[in-house]
């Protein structure tokens, strides 16, 4: 995709426009929404004090949206049961083993936040998200999301994916999403 068409703001997905796509999949058959204005991701299933499902994204960024999307939309439905999926998290300052094991739980939503991030119009960047960790090397990982894509475009997207996909691909008239083109290692770096 054209730098310039990423760049240009009523082609650019912002936050709200990603919720209420998101909200259009999925709010009448899984009462679930994105919502903006966290200070950390958090994942919060309906509970008595809130009769909804709610995927808190960081402050107002549309790209973490993106990607906490991604990850919802490959929970299973034991997992979205449970707050934040019922995942550990390893702040930053991860050791190499550790990192190694955040980062396979995070190949296939940063795969899918990738071709999220193309339909939307945005950059796309992998994350590590261990700033203050052992220095290690970003390649095994990047390749790894960049197979996933791969793999993705190849033989379709999970159910829910696919439909969020879809629909951004859709509002953006980002049909050139589906090509592979645009998910080369070369982007990542």
């Amino acid at each position: 995709m054209p730098d310039a068409l990423l760049a240009t703001p009523y082609r650019r997905a912002d936050a709200d426009i990603i919720c209420s796509i998101f909200e259009s999949c999925f709010w009448r058959d899984m009462q679930t929404r994105l919502v903006a204005g966290g200070d950390e991701p958090l994942y919060l299933p309906a509970d008595s004090c809130c009769d909804y499902h709610q995927i808190i994204f960081r402050s107002d960024y549309a790209a973490s949206a993106l990607h906490e999307a991604a990850h919802w939309c490959i929970a299973g439905a034991q997992r979205r049961q449970q707050v934040d999926y019922g995942y550990w998290y390893e702040p930053d300052g991860r050791g190499a083993a550790q990192q190694r094991i955040f980062e396979s739980v995070e190949v296939r939503p940063q795969a899918i936040e990738w071709l999220f991030s193309v339909a939307a119009g945005r950059q796309f960047r992998v994350s590590l998200d261990n700033l203050g960790g052992d220095d290690i090397d970003p390649f095994p990982f990047q390749l790894a999301v960049w197979q996933t894509v791969h793999y993705y475009l190849a033989n379709g997207l999970p159910p829910r994916a696919a439909c969020f996909w879809g629909a951004l691909r859709k509002h953006f008239d980002s049909g050139h999403a589906t090509d592979a083109s645009y998910y080369t290692l070369g982007k990542l770096k």
